[in-house]
């Protein structure tokens, strides 16, 4: 099992606790391998090129539908067939404790008036940033400044001291700060609430139709026997329908989904799609 982000983070832990749990619903032993680098371009490569027998398979995040479009890979995800969805995590504006933006539509007053408030984001093309970069475009209108960090982990400790304004990393990477008071939630850029944030409401609540966030689930190479295909989805169905599997993500922060192989498969595509327009228009 190929994962094209490093050790630690919260990709491979949830990809290395699905394969704990698939050696016994797939009754084989599987190595995880960390093959970073090209923020997951290589990664995601490694397991495209690898031999479509069955016996190598990746974990896909949301940068499979993204890269290319940036140039910044060569593949789609019509190189790739969906095995099973593992984790949708929603992005959250979010603000400081003590900002004076205390609800959504204090934030979108002031942007529409024009206040300095600049936005913590992943760098261009980063999921984080194109959630930033999307609501504004959403709304009509911009951030200050928009300001590269190394991921979540850079951009929360310049929100709290005062660095940037806003930023919207995934609801699991802010839980921790928001409970305790640190940080504040504005709105989720998701379907419905997320589960680790009841509290926090959706930009569909504030009335606002955008959505964003990262997705990770587990992929193969194209052109792999349909036969060995469904044995796939099947054992690693199973290990993602368990209870265990689903007490783990929710202890780490993530979000639920529950799409099939097929289902998940029309999925990346649809992302793939829906990601061309934006990044013309963004980038």
């Amino acid at each position: 099992m190929i994962v094209p982000w490093a050790a630690g983070g919260g990709t491979d832990l949830i990809s290395r606790h699905l394969a704990s749990l698939a050696e016994d619903t797939c009754g084989t032993r599987i190595v995880v391998s960390n093959v970073t680098g090209a923020a997951g371009a290589t990664g995601h490569q490694a397991v495209i090129d690898a031999d479509p027998d069955g016996y190598t398979i990746g974990t896909a995040t949301t940068e499979l539908a993204i890269l290319n479009h940036l140039d910044g890979a060569s593949f789609s995800p019509k190189d790739v067939t969906g095995l099973v969805q593992l984790a949708a995590n929603p992005a959250v504006l979010t603000v400081g404790a003590d900002s004076p933006y205390e609800t959504f539509d204090d934030l979108k007053e002031g942007l529409a008036s024009g206040e300095k408030i600049r936005a913590a984001t992943n760098g261009p093309g980063g999921t984080w940033d194109l959630a930033v970069r999307g609501l504004a475009l959403e709304l009509d209108t911009e951030f200050t400044e928009y300001v590269p960090f190394d991921g979540a982990a850079a951009m929360i400790p310049a929100v709290l001291g005062g660095q940037v304004e806003a930023m919207s990393p995934s609801a699991g990477e802010v839980q921790e700060q928001i409970e305790a008071g640190k940080l504040r939630g504005l709105a989720t850029m998701a379907e419905e609430r997320s589960e680790a944030l009841p509290e926090v409401p959706t930009l569909k609540e504030e009335g606002v139709n955008w959505e964003m966030g990262s997705w990770i689930g587990s992929v193969a190479p194209a052109g792999i026997p349909e036969e060995r295909v469904e044995t796939l989805r099947t054992c690693f169905g199973e290990a993602v329908s368990s209870e265990e599997f689903s007490e783990f993500r929710a202890e780490i922060g993530m979000g639920v989904a529950d799409r099939d192989g097929a289902e998940f498969t029309d999925f990346i595509n649809s992302e793939y799609d829906r990601f061309e327009p934006l990044i013309d228009e963004l980038y």
